[in-house]
């Protein structure tokens, strides 16, 4: 009797050892990544947490004193329950749902575009003498340097002409969105030649692409931007391929200050380059295709990206990727060529996670990002960040800022860590609470900006 007594001990002793070890082990890799990643906070926090829950374990296993097998037994109980409550798969349906937009819109009310039209022009005339609300506004940022300009905030000459240089790289490229069509329309297989043009993105460089059903709220009413402002729209293609790329973690990390927008207009032109790509092998095969490309857009990409099942959109209005966050850039293919939609999954739990995280919000230099609920604006319930003072900020600020995507949850690296958590807050109501305040507590509630990547020093 006393020697079953001792065996089962023993056995509760190893049992409550190895969990600690499995726990302190997880916590250790996470202080490993975390060096790797040049989060020295988060290392450091993994590290101590690590050794301080690993103690009362220890301890257990070293020393006999009173009850010490009630203690082992309801140790292990309540790791287990703890674990078991955190990955339950609890998903409540998302109040509000993510309905479908209602309202088509036009180019000429983007930011960019009304920065483009100057006063003077018979454009600047017409547009303000219809939209009088927003001529206040627009003069603010206009009395700014503006993106990329001499006397911004955080102007440095190495990454701002770098940008420059992308830039007018993307200008150049502009033409080749459209282009003459082969006499010749090749027979073609829709399973096949979808297959073929995601594999063939991916190995271009692309992040994720994924075909979807072009719908008339995709498209602007009007282009706004260059020689076609005011055009209507006529864009009768069936179909659009939607492709991310992906943006240097450490670049981003460095917002607001240059690195960001000289990474931001890289992968806009690495984006654009691959969707130019997929467009001229469309049309070598006989059938119409049209690249939409930064500056020279036809409509809504993160629309057109969220549709196509690369993603939601999020607190601060940008795509979010189930792996990679806001940190992509987006381009898009509409054309006739026959394709396979691609089904749709469930991002319902990034809204649910958007609604309680607000470190985006919290962050934002120019207080542009809601702390509120999603709002019924146009007939759909989202979020809507306010267009003019985030776009004053970065006129003042000389880049396209990004401290919204550097502090996201959602844009930890890509690896099997990130991942795991990202897998936990698609998977459980329960984990996406835990999870923001693990974040918080690794990463700070206000994370400061990156210092510059090494390599540009």
């Amino acid at each position: 009797m006393y020697t079953l007594i001792f065996i089962n001990q023993g056995i509760l002793d190893i049992a409550t050892l190895c969990l600690g070890i499995l726990i302190s082990a997880v916590l250790a890799y996470a202080s490993y990544i975390s060096i790797i990643e040049k989060e020295y906070r988060a290392a450091r926090v993994s590290f101590l947490l690590s050794a301080i829950v690993f103690a009362p374990f220890l301890i257990i296993y070293l020393y006999d004193f009173q009850y010490k097998n009630i203690i082992s037994l309801a140790l292990i109980i309540l790791v287990i329950v703890a674990g078991i409550i955190l990955f339950l798969p609890i998903r409540p349906k998302l109040k509000g749902g993510i309905p479908t937009p209602k309202k088509i819109h036009d180019e000429r009310d983007v930011m960019f575009s009304r920065n483009e039209i100057q006063p003077g022009e018979q454009r600047f005339n017409e547009y303000y003498k219809q939209h009088q609300e927003h001529k206040v506004l627009d003069d603010k940022f206009r009395d700014k340097p503006g993106l990329l300009g001499y006397k911004t905030t955080f102007r440095e000459p190495i990454s701002f002409a770098s940008a420059h240089a992308n830039l007018e790289v993307i200008e150049a490229l502009k033409p080749l969105v459209n282009g003459k069509v082969a006499d010749k329309k090749e027979d073609v297989d829709a399973k096949k030649i979808s297959r073929h043009i995601k594999n063939w993105a991916k190995q271009l460089g692309a992040h994720t692409v994924a075909i979807t059903e072009l719908k008339d709220y995709h498209l602007y009413s009007h282009k706004g931007r260059g020689d076609l402002y005011g055009k209507e729209i006529n864009n009768n293609h069936p179909y659009a391929i939607a492709l991310t790329i992906e943006m240097d973690n450490d670049m981003v990390k460095t917002a607001p200050q240059g690195p960001v927008v000289m990474e931001s207009t890289q992968q806009y032109l690495n984006a654009g380059t691959i969707a130019l790509q997929i467009a001229h092998f469309i049309r070598n095969l006989g059938y119409s295709a049209r690249a939409h490309i930064d500056g020279n857009y036809e409509l809504i990409c993160p629309l057109v990206a969220r549709d196509a099942g690369l993603g939601e959109i999020g607190r601060m209005g940008l795509l979010m990727t189930p792996k990679l966050g806001p940190r992509v850039r987006i381009a898009v293919i509409t054309t006739e060529i026959p394709l396979i939609i691609d089904k749709k999954p469930d991002y319902s739990s990034v809204i649910d996670f958007c609604k309680i995280c607000k470190k985006c919000a919290d962050i934002c230099p120019s207080a542009s990002i809601s702390h509120d609920d999603r709002k019924v604006i146009d007939g759909v319930k989202r979020w809507k960040i306010n267009h003019e003072t985030c776009f004053t900020y970065w006129c003042t600020a000389g880049t396209d800022c990004g401290r919204c995507m550097a502090v996201c949850p959602y844009s930890h690296p890509n690896n099997l860590l990130h991942n795991f958590i990202r897998w936990g807050i698609h998977n459980s109501y329960i984990f996406r609470r835990f999870a923001l305040k693990m974040d918080d507590m690794f990463y700070g509630r206000k994370p400061k900006s990156a210092s510059f990547p090494s390599w540009m020093n």
